[in-house]
């Protein structure tokens, strides 16, 4: 995926980067989430001990339907290679680029009449015409050399089988056990996310997911302050009984300058969400910042001193410094009622949202929405640049409401709609075990913290 390569560019900028920088300020091309945060160790079962940097199993009898895993076979008592499908006595083939299955076919011996065969089977086999780099195939034969079976995954769930039978050739699919474990962990501020998230035991990916969750509340550059902590509870999924990756966390709580927020995931009439303790959604009408960026470079400030101007002139926004071509999001839904160019602001665009908020763009090197257009909050509008009046690669981000400017940092958030009834009284019940848990690991992090 391009998120996950570009991940990868980061990860050798920001090992360069830590705290007290402040020559040049190298603009890290990294995710909200990375760039300040968290560095502590995993959850350790006895508090009086140094976090030893992995995260540990629940064994905590939890709601038997995970949010997630609902539709996860459960763990088998059968061993992983009772299905025949173990790697023992299969040839197994990588795609190389360029490659297609009729070359792989042709070097192992086997004839264009029978991949001619297995493609006129069904539509399973007949998509096996888009292979691609990467993708692994396995092959059986008999004594002789000739084909007897071929298997192929169809997602991470399944196999493509077509066997070789005296009646000719017979295709199925056959699905693989995926069964998920409860894990716990913990993290402390020191450096940042990232690094909390790697000794903490988690992976880029389930960081990221939980930079996302409280997203909407933290603003993870200029709210992250060294002592805050976080705690979490997560799935990690097994195939045929091995890791395959990680779930989704299932309750997670960030304490940010003091004040505590918790969130749990469950899934109501509109899917899988998080909410917190008291049934309100975690997610808000609009993104507390709308981008991914690497570090602030303006706060809002009606007396700041222009560095171009050379004169006192209100900046109503903050400036996001990112490298040129980070994405930039639509904050809320809403209406495009501006795309254009100008001398002062470069390529721009204002977005009318509900109830009177306007919300500005500015400086982007390029912009992929027109005017009139309807967008949905985290919808790519366009990329930072430094057109108009920029010095660098920057987004200026602007929150007006009822013709005011707020200080999107601070201004308070709309709320979505929170669970009410009975969608909240199951709530409550559901997410009850999940919240005594985290209070214990806060309690443990907590005494971690103060010694």
């Amino acid at each position: 995926m391009k998120f996950n390569s570009r991940l990868s560019s980061m990860y050798s900028h920001i090992k360069r980067w830590h705290l007290g920088i402040s020559q040049s300020r190298l603009a890290l091309f990294a995710v909200t989430l990375i760039v300040f945060g968290v560095a502590l160790g995993g959850l350790d079962p006895d508090p009086a001990r140094e976090d030893v940097g992995f995260s540990s199993v629940l064994d905590l009898d939890l709601p038997a339907k995970t949010p997630l895993s609902a539709s996860l076979s459960s763990l088998s008592e059968e061993t992983p290679g009772s299905n025949g499908l173990e790697d023992e006595g299969w040839e197994l083939v990588e795609v190389k680029p360029g490659q297609s299955l009729d070359t792989i076919f042709r070097s192992r011996g086997f004839s264009p009449a029978l991949l001619h065969n297995i493609l006129a089977l069904n539509a399973e086999t007949r998509n096996l015409k888009k292979i691609r780099p990467g993708d692994v195939f396995g092959f059986k034969v008999d004594q002789e050399g000739l084909f007897t079976r071929m298997r192929y995954s169809l997602g991470e769930g399944n196999y493509l089988l077509v066997d070789q039978s005296d009646a000719g050739l017979e295709v199925s699919v056959l699905e693989r056990q995926i069964s998920s474990k409860i894990y716990e962990t913990r993290g402390s501020i020191d450096s940042s996310l990232f690094l909390a998230g790697k000794k903490a035991g988690l992976s880029d990916a389930m960081v990221m997911k939980l930079a996302n969750i409280f997203g909407w509340d933290i603003d993870f550059v200029l709210d992250i302050r060294a002592g805050d902590r976080f705690n979490l509870i997560y799935e990690k999924l097994y195939r045929d009984g091995e890791y395959l990756r990680d779930g989704e966390i299932l309750g997670a709580t960030f304490m940010n300058q003091g004040e505590k927020f918790k969130a749990i995931r469950y899934e109501a009439d509109n899917g899988p969400q998080y909410y917190a303790p008291d049934g309100r959604h975690m997610r808000k009408a609009f993104l507390r910042a709308p981008l991914n960026f690497s570090y602030i470079s303006s706060s809002f400030n009606p007396k700041r001193f222009h560095p171009i101007l050379k004169r006192v002139k209100a900046h109503n926004g903050i400036d996001y410094r990112a490298p040129k071509g980070t994405p930039v999001y639509a904050a809320g839904d809403g209406r495009v009622t501006r795309s254009a160019y100008t001398q002062y602001n470069g390529h721009h665009v204002f977005i009318q949202h509900a109830n009177s908020i306007v919300t500005r763009y500015l400086h982007f090197t390029q912009r992929t929405v027109k005017q009139g257009q309807r967008v949905r909050q985290g919808e790519v509008i366009g990329y930072v640049g430094s057109t108009g009046l920029a010095q660098a690669p920057h987004l200026h981000y602007e929150f007006v409401v009822n013709g005011a400017h707020r200080n999107p940092r601070t201004v308070s958030l709309p709320a979505v709609k929170p669970l009410e009834g009975q969608q909240l009284a199951a709530f409550t019940s559901y997410a009850a075990p999940y919240l005594n848990q985290l209070s214990r690991l806060d309690s443990a992090s907590l005494y971690a913290s103060r010694k």
